[in-house]
Parts: structure tokens; C-alpha cells; sequence
């Protein structure tokens, strides 16, 4: 894989040689298990596809079934826009607390409820824990990449087994994109491509007064828009290519 390179500054924008970005959203409740409520998929996320129709950044959006029932004009707007729908499970319960029958009907019922709106081919685990018995599930489904690692986990490390679905990790934990900028680029500046990144709605809600881990609530609603604004509009300046989930399968 290629590395990436960064000229940084403080006053100089990075200077970044990935060619290969994917920007993926966890379409979800409000910050699992801490809150209840959809403000992220209410006022987060129109705030958010707003940006990526103006800058023309493909996304990959991992959305639940719950969420596509309760609010199917919101789903078909990320699908009439472009981007990629994906599945997130049915209920953003962890796949560790299920059995495989249940973790097979998670399954089976989402990507069922999903697929009235587009294709759907790319799979991520809710809070990224998936047992690797259960990859099996996603093929079953018909389903060809999965992205419930973390290079930043060390049970990624541990799990080196190979199966016959691609799998490709997230890069970082979706808190970064919210750093001080010049802490932002050197944190990226160590990835290399291709970069996964990931955020949630939620995050462009400003949380900052909830009862909430710090990860989960610092700069969270309008500068984190703008965070992933300076994110986005820095892989472009760098001659990054965005693409969707579903375009690194092999």
C-alpha cells in the first residue's frame, strides 16, 4: 500500500500524495448506547450530505434498518445523491451479545430492508465488533466487503485469518477528524492507502453539554462540520481519490 507524505505547517496547508480516500458515515441513533433519539439522522446528516454535494465527495453510508424505516426520505437521499448504502445491522446491537441466529436475522432483516432502496454490498459492525465466525453470515447475504475492523484495535493485529470476503479496516477512530487541526494532519499523515475514515451525524450535533464521554462530545456539532470540511477539501487539494466502499472489493 502507499504511504502518505505531509508537508505541515501551521500557517502551510499539507501537502498529502494518498491516492485513495474512502469517507464513510455509521447512519445510526444518537451515539450508542449513551443517548436515545435521532438528532444525527434529523439535522446532522442533511448538514453533512449539504457538504459532500458541495465539494463532490462520494461517501459510503453504513445505516441500520432501523434508521432506514424511520426515516426512508433520508435514505433516499443519500442514494439519489450518489453514494454508496450499506449496512450497519439492524439495530446497532453489538454482534458480540448475539448468537448466530440472531446475528443471521440482524443481518438478513437489514440488508432486506436496505435493499428496497439500492444495492447493497458493504457491511460494518456496529461499535466495530464483529466475531470472525460470523463472516460467513455477510456472504450468506450476499454481501462482498466488511469493514468491522480497526487498524487502530489491537484485535486487528490478533486476527490475521484470511477469508473469502475483502475485508478493509477503518483507518481511524472518527474523534480524530474533530483534533486541532495541526494534530488532525499528523495523525493522518501516518496512514496509509487506502485511508478509511469515518464519522457519524450525530458528531455535526452539538453535544458538548451531554453527559457523554469527552471523545464523544468535544467540538462536536458545528466545528465538526467544519473539521471534516478542512478533511475532505485537504485530500482533494492533494490530489487524493475518493471512492466508495464498494470499489475496493476485490
Amino acid at each position: 500500500m502507499a504511504s502518505c507524505s505531509w508537508a505541515l505547517s501551521f500557517g502551510r496547508e499539507p501537502a498529502c500524495v494518498v491516492t485513495t480516500v474512502a469517507f464513510t458515515v455509521d447512519l445510526e441513533p444518537d451515539c450508542p448506547p449513551f443517548l436515545s433519539g435521532f438528532r444525527g439522522v434529523e439535522h446532522g446528516l442533511p448538514a453533512l450530505l449539504d457538504l459532500l454535494a458541495e465539494l463532490g465527495v462520494p461517501a459510503t453510508f453504513f445505516t441500520t434498518g432501523e434508521v432506514a424505516t424511520r426515516f426512508p426520505d433520508a435514505v433516499a437521499r443519500v442514494v439519489r445523491e450518489g453514494h454508496e448504502l450499506a449496512c450497519h445491522g439492524m439495530s446497532h446491537t453489538a454482534f458480540t451479545e448475539l448468537s448466530p441466529a440472531a446475528a443471521r436475522d440482524e443481518i438478513t432483516q437489514s440488508t432486506e430492508i436496505l435493499r428496497a432502496f439500492d444495492l447493497v454490498t458493504s457491511f460494518r459492525a456496529p461499535y466495530l465488533k464483529f466475531p470472525p465466525a460470523y463472516v460467513a453470515l455477510l456472504r450468506d447475504a450476499g454481501l462482498m466487503l466488511d469493514s468491522s475492523q480497526a487498524k487502530y484495535k489491537i484485535e486487528y493485529y490478533r486476527t490475521r485469518k484470511t477469508f473469502d470476503i475483502t475485508r478493509v479496516p477503518a483507518s481511524v477512530t472518527s474523534s480524530v477528524l474533530r483534533f486541532p487541526r495541526a494534530l488532525r494532519w499528523l495523525y493522518l499523515g501516518a496512514l496509509s492507502s487506502p485511508v478509511v475514515l469515518f464519522t457519524h451525524p450525530w458528531e455535526f450535533v452539538d453535544l458538548t453539554r451531554e453527559q457523554l464521554r469527552w471523545d464523544c462530545r468535544f467540538r462536536t456539532g458545528a466545528p465538526a462540520l467544519a473539521c471534516v470540511r478542512d478533511v475532505l477539501a485537504g485530500y482533494q487539494r492533494g490530489g487524493a481519490r475518493f471512492v466508495r466502499m464498494r470499489e475496493l472489493a476485490a
